[in-house]
């Protein structure tokens, strides 16, 4: 966006670029952005800063709206719903179709049927989805509408003033409180924290529950009072809108100076000011423009994978139905003409026919109308009404009730339930989806003893639910109460005096950058940069090692009891390549020593030597830990003298200053402070997942859907949740990690990963060459048939560039090709591109699955989304499709009711253009001779073998091969239903000896055949009976009969005697011997075909149901015991540490007394959760699997 003139020559002499002052306006692309402070009548002269409901623009803006802070998520208003809506129902074909009948319905030549059977239903299908629609949009309305009217404070005219969140424009001063959002994206300007400080809290822009540090610039952090801000006129000169959450690029232009403006000092909309006061702000970004809004997706119009393959069989059919009104048509020209001219005084024309061919024609309309019913209209409304039957069953399954937050799942869609018995590709958020967000201080080694498990008397590990009462922590009156620790034992040491554990909880206490408050004497609120970091120290605190409060240059701490204040002489911060921290201190005695904790895989190569010993016992430890899930931290010491502190201390003082290479000058200088040092042993932290997460994966990997987690957590942190839920474990092959910061390195990691999957599928070939292999495989990619488990894991900035045009295929096929993929620090957009590129090149069903604001656009992007309940919002859940509280109901909803959902319409629309077929064919036939005028196995099965699941991501139940199965078998159903009454009746005889063959006669005959058959055919697709099932399909012949004779009574007659002159036909044909054995040689014929074929394919070439279903039987007649599944931990040595959710920069803030005032921050409850590991057993059960069809009841069956 360029700017007008009047650009002030002062800034331009500040050194604003001389073209800016030159530039004309143009209202095309927005270049960049302009906000000048307090002056709406510049501001409004941009199309971004107009205010409130979008006004008349000048001619020069035409074809550009204002853009104001009001958001619009809806679809349509009162006058644009009618015709919107109904376009994009007549989008659908069948609708279209229908519409087609109707119009030929309403020719009185051509109609031989009432105009009313069409429209009726027509309506009420295209009325019953409108309604939906509008509701779907009042709820978007009153979302809009609520978010719209948010009050705020504005600065007008220097008064603070409550304004609508809509009518904040561009340029505008707000003032944020404390737990308000920020309304829209904002310059930090001045806070109530010293040097302009404030915290935020993230979660719903990337996931992230930890609080987050931004601060003002300094020129205007002392702008605190009012007078001053409404004075303040600088003018900001930024970057156009865009989505990139972790980047800004501007300059502030003020008192004839410039000022460089970053991320660090911008609110962006959605985020929650925490633990501040209140702060100011200038609005840079408005409404759409907010890189929130430019993170989320656009409602889509979600339909299923069957909706398509039907649009495309109703034109199949409607060719086909072509075909057989031409047929017939020229059938009835040829009969006019030879044969019809002769019966003129009995079979006279109408008056608009004046030749045989204009017979034809008519007839040919006239057998469009009456063959319609191959796709009859309620076809469609069956197939909703049994969504809707799926959509509460879903609603109503208590296994899926979370009674802990009494919240049910809901289906909060009706069109989606079969396409969840099809998904390939699961896409997970992180944060709050699969984890809790909870970190618990578990166990740790101290001196080369493990602390943490309980035994019993007997020396045996107790589980959970057998410990006894947890470690009383009474003696400490700091003791935080939620904390839950199971080992006395360390407790005993803690208070014995162990010189090691007192050293090592003095380490957790001191070697940190927690802020400490005391809202009154001893309720101390810890507010901690990542949970894990806060574990550590609450755990310090419980054990009698409390952090009590800091300054600038020192720490308190009470130590049993006794303050205790060191002298904090630096702090060796974190970052991604030290992977540790460091803090030198100073105690009261005048001792310097250094403090260190950090990943294993860092700190054990900088111990000294004499460690050794204590080294391998606290590496089993670690290893154990490791095999666990825990998250895992090393500690360690070294003392200094005084002569080398100050000598050292020097050097880092000049590395500080350096000019160029800083951050490499300081890396050394730590390096060599922290070397040589003394082990004191490792923690471990247990990053609880939710309950049931590593079984869920294991089933749904099983079940061959690929999970993929992307978030917006750091790379670490990512990754030791892939192992803590047993998506990354140690058999795997290799686990890529692609970092690269460029084009080229993105490019050239990902080759080499490909390489290396390539390398390994041909050491592995066994004589086979590897395309020999490919060609027995139905995989669409080279790579997705490489031998051994490999997982890919992503970085933000990598994946930006694996996603542009010319290198999205060779990111996705080495993604496709390995097991497990990890997208992490990707913002709310990269999640819903990569799903695009799923949905784009793999044809795969993707499901996505998030709690977030973060996770909308992926959930929107998605065939199906989820939202769970979680502690982040109900955005999520507002733009799902299905919504729970728990992950592990996402096995539920795909293995049991997915499955079921697909298997049920599957089967219905089978045998619905079966018996659609069979009836209209019988038409076809008669105008020839008239002158041409189940249910499936129970759900524990379902869960237990899931496989089961794989029929449906393989659409192996109804595609176009099944369709035209079931077309041949409606077909050759309808020649026997046909031509076998007609050879019978060519010479059967009534009992008085009369001619059994009339038209009506037959008719009934015919029609009582043809719902007997499919009655029987519906009664064979059954799997399982229930009273409900023999109700509607014998009643349905019940209610048939009773139809039959009420249109052939006395009764009807009376009323109607032109419409049902057929009195008494249905008693006199239906009393005939003949006419039952005709209908009994006819369902016969038409049935025992497909019982014949089905009992061979039953015992020849059973498919995985039908094992299922006969072990099933099998294990019921033997009363076998089921086999608990055993227990087993991962063991291996990937381990990380509590720093790699830590934000790098926070210890030089601490150092510089900036961040010393805060609020308080209540820590989050501490709860324990049961092992959960028995992955390992399903995996056995998968490889194990028996290849037998029908394996012994106990056998475990192959998928």
């Amino acid at each position: 966006m360029t700017v007008p003139k009047e650009m002030p020559e002062k800034w331009a002499r500040a050194g604003a670029p001389p073209s800016w002052s030159r530039k004309k306006p143009s209202w095309g692309t927005e270049e960049e952005r302009r906000a000048r402070a307090n002056d709406r009548e510049y501001n409004e002269k941009f199309q971004y800063a107009v205010r409130g409901p979008r006004p008349p623009v000048p001619s020069s803006w035409v074809g550009k709206e204002g853009q104001s802070n009001c958001i619009k998520t809806s679809k349509y208003n009162i006058l644009t719903f009618l015709p919107v809506n109904l376009f994009e129902q007549f989008q659908e074909v069948a609708n279209t179709y229908f519409l087609f009948l109707l119009i030929l319905q309403l020719i009185p030549q051509i109609s031989s049927l009432s105009w009313f059977t069409t429209i009726v239903p027509l309506v009420l299908v295209l009325t019953i989805t409108a309604v939906k629609d509008a509701t779907d949009d009042y709820f978007r309305h009153k979302s809009d509408n609520q978010v719209n009217n948010r009050q705020s404070q504005v600065l007008i005219n220097g008064i603070l003033q409550q304004e609508q969140w809509m009518n904040v424009c561009v340029g505008d001063i707000i003032k944020l409180e404390n737990n308000q959002f920020v309304a829209a994206d904002l310059l930090l300007l001045s806070s109530s924290e010293p040097h302009g400080l404030c915290y935020i809290e993230t979660a719903e822009l990337d996931g992230e529950t930890n609080m987050k540090v931004r601060q003002a610039i300094p020129v205007t952090s002392e702008l605190g009072d009012i007078s001053k801000l409404a004075k303040f006129d600088g003018e900001v000169i930024c970057e156009p809108p865009n989505n990139k959450l972790d980047k800004f690029s501007g300059t502030l232009y003020w008192k004839e100076n410039k000022f460089p403006l970053s991320n660090q000092n911008m609110l962006l909309r959605g985020c929650v000011l925490r633990n501040t006061e209140w702060c100011f702000g200038l609005v840079i970004f408005a409404g759409p423009d907010t890189k929130l809004m430019q993170n989320s997706g656009r409602t889509k119009f979600k339909r299923t994978s069957i909706d398509r393959l039907m649009n495309t069989l109703v034109l199949w059919i409607f060719g086909f139905l072509v075909c057989m009104g031409v047929i017939l048509a020229i059938g009835n020209a040829i009969w006019e003409h030879e044969v019809g001219t002769r019966f003129q005084v009995y079979l006279p024309w109408d008056e608009a026919v004046d030749s045989a061919f204009f017979s034809g024609f008519l007839s040919f309309w006239s057998y469009i109308i009456i063959l319609n019913t191959v796709v009859p209209i309620s076809l469609y409304v069956s197939v909703e009404v049994i969504r809707l039957g799926h959509s509460y069953f879903i609603n109503w399954d208590k296994k899926m009730f979370c009674m802990k937050k009494r919240t049910p799942a809901e289906a909060r869609t009706t069109t989606l339930n079969e396409e969840l018995g099809q998904v390939e590709y699961i896409f997970s958020d992180k944060t709050g989806t699969l984890t809790q967000n909870i970190m618990v201080f578990n166990k740790c080694s101290i001196n080369g003893r493990s602390y943490g498990d309980v035994f019993d008397v007997l020396g045996h590990k107790a589980e959970l639910g057998e410990r006894p009462e947890p470690v009383d922590f009474s003696f400490n009156p700091l003791a935080d109460k939620k904390f839950l620790f199971w080992d006395p034992t360390l407790l005993e040491a803690v208070k014995m005096g162990d010189p090691h554990t007192h050293e090592f909880f003095r380490l957790l206490s001191l070697c940190h950058t927690v802020m400490s408050e005391e809202k009154s004497e001893g309720e101390l609120y810890y507010k901690a940069q990542s949970p894990d970091e806060g574990a550590l120290v609450t755990a310090a605190r419980n054990f009698g090692f409390v952090f009590r409060s800091r300054t600038p240059k020192t720490i308190t701490v009470h130590e049993m009891g006794t303050a205790i204040t060191y002298q904090l002489l630096a702090i060796l911060d974190f970052n991604n390549i030290r992977k540790r921290m460091s803090v030198i201190v100073r105690n009261p005695e005048g001792k310097i020593r250094l403090y260190c904790k950090g990943a294993d895989t860092i700190l054990l190569d900088r111990l000294h030597h004499s460690t050794q010993e204590l080294l391998n016992t606290t590496t089993d430890h670690l290893n154990e830990y490791a095999g666990e899930g825990l998250r895992t931290l090393v500690l360690a010491y070294k003392d200094l003298d005084e002569e080398y502190y100050e000598e050292w201390a020097g050097r880092r003082l000049q590395a500080s200053l350096a000019q160029d290479s800083r951050d490499d000058r300081l890396a050394s200088v730590y390096e060599e402070v922290e070397s040589d040092m003394m082990l004191l042993g490792a923690t471990a932290i247990e990053d609880k997942l939710q309950q049931g997460v590593p079984e869920t994966i294991a089933l749904l990997t099983l079940a061959n859907i690929k999970i993929w987690v992307l978030t917006g957590d750091k790379q670490e942190t990512a990754v030791n949740i892939g192992y803590s839920c047993k998506m990354l474990t140690d058999d795997m092959t290799e686990v890529f990690i692609v970092t690269g910061h460029t084009v080229l390195e993105v490019r050239e990691e990902l080759r080499k990963a490909r390489e290396k999957m390539m390398d390994s599928s041909r050491a592995v070939g066994n004589g086979f060459t590897y395309q020999e292999k490919l060609s027995s495989s139905r995989l669409s990619s080279v790579l997705e048939a490489v031998a051994g488990e490999y997982a890919l894991v992503i970085n933000g900035h990598s994946l930006a560039h694996a996603l542009e045009a010319d290198m999205e295929l060779e990111f996705l096929e080495t993604a496709c090709a390995c097991k497990a993929v990890i997208c992490c620090r990707v913002t709310p957009l990269q999640k819903a591109q990569v799903v695009e590129l799923v949905k784009k090149y793999k044809k795969a069903v993707t499901l996505a699955i998030g709690d977030g604001a973060n996770d909308v656009s992926m959930i929107k992007t998605a065939h199906i989304g989820v939202g769970i309940s979680g502690q982040e919002g109900i955005q999520a859940v507002l733009a799902s499709d299905y919504s729970f509280s728990q992950f592990k109901f996402l096995q539920r909803l795909l293995l049991v009711h997915g499955r079921w959902s697909y298997l049920r319409m599957c089967k219905f629309l089978c045998y619905f253009f079966y018996k659609n077929f069979a009836f209209t064919m019988v038409h076809f036939w008669f105008g020839f001779f008239c002158g041409f005028s189940a249910q499936d196995v129970p759900e524990q099965r379902s869960m237990e073998y899931p496989k089961l699941y794989e029929p449906g991501q393989l659409n192996l139940l109804f595609n176009k091969r099944e369709f035209f199965i079931c077309i041949a078998q409606g077909i050759y159903t309808s020649v026997l239903m046909f031509f076998i009454p007609y050879g019978v009746f060519a010479e059967a005889t009534r009992d008085d000896g009369t001619q059994l063959a009339d038209y009506q006669s037959f008719a009934v005959t015919v029609a009582t055949s043809l719902v007997i058959v499919v009655s029987v055919q519906i009664g064979l697709d059954t799997g399982y009976w229930t009273a409900i099932n023999h109700f509607f399909i014998w009643g349905s012949l019940a209610v048939y009969f009773a139809i039959l004779f009420a249109m052939h009574s006395n009764g009807l007659f009376d009323m109607f005697p032109n419409q049902f002159r057929f009195v008494g036909n249905a008693q006199n044909t239906l009393a005939q011997p003949t006419v039952w054995l005709t209908i009994v040689l006819t369902t016969v014929v038409c049935i025992m075909p497909v019982v014949a074929f089905r009992f061979l394919r039953l015992n020849l070439k059973p498919d995985l149901s039908d094992t299922v279903r006969y072990t099933q039987l099998v294990r019921k007649k033997q009363k076998a015991q089921h086999r608990c599944m055993r227990r087993v931990g991962r063991t291996g040595s990937r381990r990380s540490g509590y720093a790699f959710s830590h934000q790098e920069g926070f210890g030089e803030l601490i150092m510089s007394g900036k961040n010393m005032r805060l609020s308080s921050l209540a820590l989050s409850s501490f709860t324990t959760r049961s092992s959960s590991s028995w992955i390992e057993s399903l995996r056995r059960k998968k490889s194990d699997s028996a290849s037998s069809p029908s394996g012994g009841a106990d056998k475990p069956l192959k998928g």
